[in-house]
């Protein structure tokens, strides 16, 4: 892959870079990348994935853009209300930095359709807002052994952990089950800050280029939070657990399936902390 002197000038503050370089440009411009949802961590992980020269971007989002929408969804425009959030997303990137290609499903990922998806890209990326979406990520990322970038963001807190297949804790290492549906509400029953999706957002695209270029430490076996109330960070030390019913010595998971959430009482970040 040679650089025209339009891509030198610019990615020329990645390539200034001792850790990039033209190299790790490359590497960039090579790597296949999905993005799961195209809402308000999808906006500014896919705007700064294609600032930085992503090759290939897949986009998978069945929703329409809502007015709702605007307050923290910063790849869509007032004038995209009614359309659908992956054609909108599609044309800002694609207005951004034309080297990229953007493969975009209008459709909601489901287990017949997660692992076909998911091999046709090296890494992804979790920017959906709801638990069995994020409960059939994490399994179809390890079946199809694809490194996995989980987000989530609820009114004023925010976390965010990487996950390698078979090396690192899973989503269910930490959260074997679904939480009961009512025990933890969704963005639309409690709000959220809306810059809130661009700062946890912008740190899973950072974690993504982390992993392309194989600099730094991914944030594997530990999870991220962060309060904006208190602007405060906060590291919870995760491990693997070999009785993990997906990843475990003796799983009993083995098939990909859409999970549905059940009631009772479940809280998974306070059990995530009191396991930590």
């Amino acid at each position: 892959m040679a650089f025209t002197e339009e891509q030198l000038v610019r990615y020329s503050r990645h390539i200034i870079l001792s850790e990039v370089g033209g190299k790790g440009q490359k590497k960039i411009g090579q790597a296949r990348v999905l993005v799961i949802g195209a809402g308000g961590l999808g906006s500014p992980i896919a705007l700064y994935l294609a600032a930085a020269g992503i090759g290939t971007m897949g986009l998978i989002d069945a929703d329409m853009v809502d007015l709702t929408n605007l307050q923290r969804q910063i790849i869509h425009h007032t004038a995209d209300v009614g359309r659908p959030k992956v054609l909108s997303a599609t044309e800002k990137i694609t207005d951004l930095n034309p080297d990229v290609e953007v493969i975009s499903y209008q459709k909601n990922l489901d287990a017949e359709n997660a692992l076909e998806v998911f091999n046709h890209f090296d890494y992804v990326i979790d920017g959906t807002d709801n638990f069995p979406a994020k409960f059939l990520i994490n399994d179809a990322a390890f079946f199809a052994n694809k490194p996995l970038i989980h987000g989530g963001i609820l009114r004023f807190d925010g976390q965010i952990f990487t996950i390698l297949p078979g090396e690192s804790a899973c989503y269910r290492c930490i959260f074997p089950k679904l939480p009961p549906q009512g025990v933890v509400p969704s963005c639309q029953e409690a709000g959220v800050l809306g810059a809130l999706a661009g700062l946890i957002g912008t740190l899973q695209a950072t974690e993504a280029l982390k992993l392309i270029l194989g600099i730094g430490t991914p944030l594997t076996n530990r999870i991220l939070t962060y309060s904006a109330l208190q602007t405060q960070f906060r590291e919870i030390t995760i491990k693997k657990n070999p009785d993990c019913p997906l990843c475990g010595a003796h799983p009993s998971i083995t098939t990909l399936e859409m999970e549905t959430q059940e009631v009772c009482d479940f809280d998974p970040l306070e059990t995530a902390q009191k396991d930590s």
